[in-house]
């Protein structure tokens, strides 16, 4: 049975970074919400449908149709014909790489500011310990899919993603 003291600790842990990773995020894209998420999961995945997006980030089909509005509005996504021509293929503008770039560079910038407070050392058991319960907690593909929306694919790409790993 885990020590109740460490779950709430690492609950309180877990909204902290979660607080943190929101408001740098939110300030880079200018949006709150699901926005970051989606810049940069379109990023990662172009020509994305609208019901994978909806999908990924846990949207109603309207509520993804709306936050695509407002996205283009915003002169971030562009919506092209998909493959099979009954569907809608998204794509980043210029505009919308800069502000994933930004949402990436935030998110970034809030863990490295948390991992500061580690040494070396230290920072290389949090990240075996991280990895561990990413593998165990992942339920299946779409979960997956949910994790991993904000993550820097570069930094994490698939072969080393515990995430991904746990499900493949």
């Amino acid at each position: 049975m885990p020590d109740r003291r460490a779950a709430n600790l690492l609950g309180a842990l877990v909204t902290l970074l979660h607080d943190e990773v929101e408001t740098a995020t939110a300030a880079a894209a200018a949006h709150g919400a699901a926005i970051p998420a989606a810049l940069v999961t379109v990023r990662g995945e172009p020509g994305l449908s609208i019901d994978a997006l909806r999908r990924i980030l846990g949207l109603s089909h309207s509520g993804a149709v709306r936050l695509l509005d407002r996205l283009e509005e915003d002169g971030t996504v562009a919506r092209k014909a998909g493959p099979d021509g009954r569907t809608v293929a998204l794509q980043l503008t210029a505009a919308g790489r800069r502000q994933a770039d930004q949402v990436q560079g935030a998110r970034q910038q809030a863990m490295q500011r948390a991992l500061g407070v580690l040494t070396p050392t230290e920072q290389g058991q949090l990240l075996r310990l991280v990895e561990k319960l990413l593998a165990g907690l992942t339920r299946d593909q779409p979960h997956c899919d949910h994790v991993c929306r904000l993550c820097d694919l570069a930094a994490c790409p698939e072969a080393r993603c515990p995430v991904a790993r746990a499900v493949h």
